[in-house]
Parts: C-alpha cells; sequence; structure tokens
C-alpha cells in the first residue's frame, strides 16, 4: 500500500541518479512501492533531476510555496535553506504538507490529488497536518535532502546524515 510521501530539497543541478541514491538510502526498512508521492518546493518545478526521477519511477510532484512551507514547523532549521530560499527547511515541512494532502484528498477524492507522473503546484492548499508524522527526519545525501511522512505509520526516528554539507539550495 502507498502511505509515504517523501519531501526532497536538492542543489540546482542534483542529477536523477543522486536523487534516487538519497531516496533508496533514507527509506531503511521501507519498500520503495511504499511511496505515493514526492513533494518539494515550487522552485524547483523546473529542476531536471527531480523531475526525471520523478518521471523515471511515475511518481507525482507536488510543490509547495515557500509561505506554505513557512507555515510548518522544523525541528533543526538549516541556515543556508534560509539564506537561499526564505525557509528554515524544505523536505520536513514539503513531506508533511503532502502527507496531509494526501490525506484530505483520501477524504475528499477529486481535491489535493495529482495525477500519477504529473507536477502540481499546491498555490491556494491550507493542510491541516495534525494527523501527519515525519517518519524519517531529514537525512542529507551529496547535496540532496529526504524525509519521509505519512498519515498511517509510526512516529519519527532520527537519521544519521551521511553529508555534512548544506543544501536546499536554488
Amino acid at each position: 500500500m502507498k502511505t509515504l510521501t517523501v519531501g526532497i530539497g536538492c542543489r540546482l543541478h542534483s542529477s536523477a541518479e543522486e536523487i534516487e541514491t538519497a531516496v533508496r538510502a533514507t527509506l531503511g526498512s521501507h519498500s520503495f512501492d511504499e511511496i505515493s508521492m514526492i513533494a518539494s518546493v515550487d522552485v524547483k518545478a523546473h529542476e531536471t533531476g527531480l523531475l526525471e526521477f520523478c518521471a523515471s519511477h511515475a511518481l507525482p510532484l507536488q510543490l509547495f510555496s515557500r509561505e506554505q512551507i513557512a507555515a510548518i514547523s522544523v525541528k533543526d532549521p538549516s541556515a543556508a535553506t534560509r539564506e537561499h530560499l526564505g525557509v528554515d527547511g524544505v523536505c520536513e515541512p514539503c513531506a508533511l504538507l503532502a502527507a496531509a494532502a494526501e490525506s484530505d484528498a483520501a477524504r475528499a477524492p477529486d481535491a489535493a490529488h495529482a495525477p500519477i507522473g504529473s507536477m502540481t503546484p499546491v498555490a491556494a492548499f491550507a493542510a491541516d497536518t495534525a494527523n501527519a508524522r515525519l517518519l524519517v527526519r531529514k537525512t542529507v545525501h551529496a547535496g540532496v535532502t529526504v524525509a519521509i511522512a505519512s498519515t498511517t505509520a509510526r512516529p519519527a526516528r532520527d537519521h544519521t546524515n551521511t553529508d555534512t554539507q548544506e543544501q536546499d539550495r536554488p
């Protein structure tokens, strides 16, 4: 069953292979087949590596505005992300927002859900993330950040970063 939403932040020009490596490393005991949606900040709408990754796995990409992202609390804010995008983080808030959107879509199937392989900006989305939970907090792999959320699974675990470099740069 597809119950995971994956939030991704990445440096400009990150490749699909780098993104895939980061996602697979972050999944841990979860299966790739459990992923229902990828989510990121709207400035990544034309990021080739992210688009190629989503297309190669037929995963919808849901994009959130910086205003939507800023409304979500981030446990460990990133100074680089704050400097480059004006928000405290990308992957965790996007994973939570996407999980909430999926939950809303399950309750109202015609609302807030993109067809597979599409890219949907969610301009006016005001998600109630109260039921969304991070299963895996922000992880960093070669400049790609990944977090995993769900509305149906167990709570977050801290994940060791394998790369100390900052990410989420435009």
